[in-house]
């Protein structure tokens, strides 16, 4: 799972030609247009004119024109040589431009239909007075579509001064749950925390079925979130019927559970925790464990990313785990991309530039729907990175649901479903 609450570290590859072509990017903003063409008929011989009567002129339809107002964390006052990036200005900027450059790109892909778009980018510089200012901007206000801030306390800012706008607020990189931001027409992209948990409660309900469950808890406050949210999950889908225990381990000590687990089915722990020496000592008590008793583990998104987890452990406690970003780097559509995108800019495309491909393909095509916007949450729709699924919530918006099922095979991650 990607958060972009946390300041990320600098990206490998180029870092500088993006800001090179940044004004170029910018007066670019506006889209590939395919004009119509009219012809009108030439009378024949045979045609002869009504008299005193004059032709009027065939006006050719007016094209629809989707506008997209971005708001990223561009920075671009530190392209003057006077001033410097910092190393967190310079991989939220590094960001911004992978995110935009994929984006973009399947707008023009989408010209091809005959789609067009007026795409204006605003920086926000990362200040939540910027982006206070900016939704005072009336090109914003009146967009189809606003792209950002991408921040969570840039969209909070943003969204705060907005009274109004005619398009949704997409909400393009962050995974905080939009109950703190409180915005009706707010659309976030990436599964909040929570539905990880309703997505593993589901997969854990209709294809293990088991009667318990075990949550080993570190005591962290942070686990809470995962730990009551999958709980709620396995209630209502089970109505009930499972029952989950949440269990505190101190120094991974596990003996009390014996007399609750099974030698013959599948004993489930799942474990919200992501503190590197709380999960050592517990993950290697479960191995033991599981000499004697089948153990599977259910554990936090976050596992996928870090790298002192190691495989051959994970898979021989069946481990699982959700995630939203999950490349098929084999697939078609994804060779094709990678083979666009390096054509377009010369760079290696990062899973920003997925995330904004994807984001730019689904959403651009929306907009020339017949319901525009409001069929978001009857079009669901699978991109190189995950899928998209959204529903409604009073007094949050749109939230994306879906979330991939990860199991680790052959000592590397495989999606399941």
């Amino acid at each position: 799972m990607i958060s972009v609450q946390n300041h990320r570290p600098l990206l490998s590859g180029n870092k500088w030609l993006p800001f090179f072509c940044i004004a170029l990017l910018l007066a670019a903003c506006s889209p590939k247009t395919r004009p119509v063409a009219t012809t009108v008929k030439k009378p024949t011989d045979t045609e002869k004119k009504p008299d005193n009567t004059s032709e009027k002129p065939v006006k050719a339809p007016e094209q629809k024109v989707a506008t997209i107002a971005m708001i990223l964390p561009l920075n671009l006052e530190h392209l003057n040589p006077a001033q410097k990036y910092s190393p967190i200005q310079l991989s939220q900027a590094n960001i911004a431009v992978e995110y935009y450059q994929g984006f973009k790109l399947a707008l023009d892909s989408l010209t091809a239909y005959g789609n067009n778009y007026r795409l204006q980018i605003f920086d926000s510089k990362d200040e939540a007075m910027q982006a206070h200012d900016l939704a005072l901007n009336a090109f914003i206000r009146s967009s189809d579509l606003i792209v950002g801030p991408v921040f969570p306390d840039g969209v909070k800012s943003f969204s705060a001064a907005l009274s109004y706008s005619k398009g949704p607020i997409l909400s393009p990189l962050s995974p905080a749950n939009p109950s703190t931001i409180k915005s009706k027409n707010l659309i976030t992209a990436i599964p909040p925390l929570e539905y990880h948990a309703w997505g593993a409660a589901e997969y854990i309900n209709r294809t293990v079925k088991p009667k318990k469950i075990f949550v080993l808890r570190s005591g962290f406050n942070q686990e809470s979130d995962y730990a009551i949210n999958f709980k709620k999950a396995i209630d209502s889908l089970s109505k009930k019927k499972v029952k989950v225990t949440n269990v505190y381990v101190i120094r991974g000590k596990l003996s009390s559970l014996l007399p609750q687990l099974s030698k013959t089915e599948k004993n489930v722990f799942v474990i919200p925790a992501t503190d590197q020496a709380f999960l050592g000592v517990t993950l290697r008590s479960l191995d033991t464990l599981n000499k004697h008793y089948p153990v599977m583990v259910f554990g936090h998104p976050s596992w996928e990313k870090f790298s002192f987890l190691k495989p051959q452990l994970l898979q021989r406690l069946n481990t699982h785990i959700t995630s939203t970003e999950k490349i098929n780097y084999k697939a078609g559509a994804t060779i094709t991309f990678l083979r666009n995108y390096r054509r377009a800019y010369h760079v290696e495309p990062t899973e920003y530039a997925i995330k904004g491909f994807d984001e730019g393909l689904y959403f651009g095509k929306l907009l020339f729907m017949d319901k525009g916007m409001q069929s978001i949450e009857e079009t669901d729709f699978t991109g190189l990175h995950n899928g998209f699924h959204f529903v409604k919530k009073p007094g949050q918006g749109w939230i994306n649901t879906h979330v991939n099922i990860l199991m680790y095979t052959n000592f590397e991650l495989k999606q399941v479903e």
